[in-house]
């Protein structure tokens, strides 16, 4: 009966260790999971600013008038896409 009573409680010891590693291996993954949202927030930000810079130098580019071949379609594309997207906000406006 002894024997019995130390293998369990030798297998509830190393249960508890394994409960414990368990929680603390949870609680890792949620911070991890936690720091890839932060990272992807700061990515899509930075995404953005570079959008708005590249914009930005089309922009001076064209008003100096060094736009060149590429750079000068890729601008125009710009424009098309906005003028489009106004044309989409009267167009709702209007309704």
């Amino acid at each position: 009966m002894q024997v019995i009573e130390s293998h369990i409680s030798r297998i509830q010891s190393k249960l508890q260790a394994l409960l414990k590693k368990h929680a603390a291996l949870r609680k890792e993954s949620e911070q991890q999971q936690e720091l890839i949202a932060k990272l992807q927030q700061d990515q899509a930000a930075k995404d953005k600013k570079i959008r708005l810079l590249e914009e930005q130098q089309f922009i001076l580019k064209s008003a100096a008038g060094n736009l060149e071949g590429a750079d000068k379609k890729a601008f125009e594309q710009v424009l098309s896409k906005y003028i489009r997207e106004i044309d989409k906000c009267i167009a709702l406006l209007s309704e």
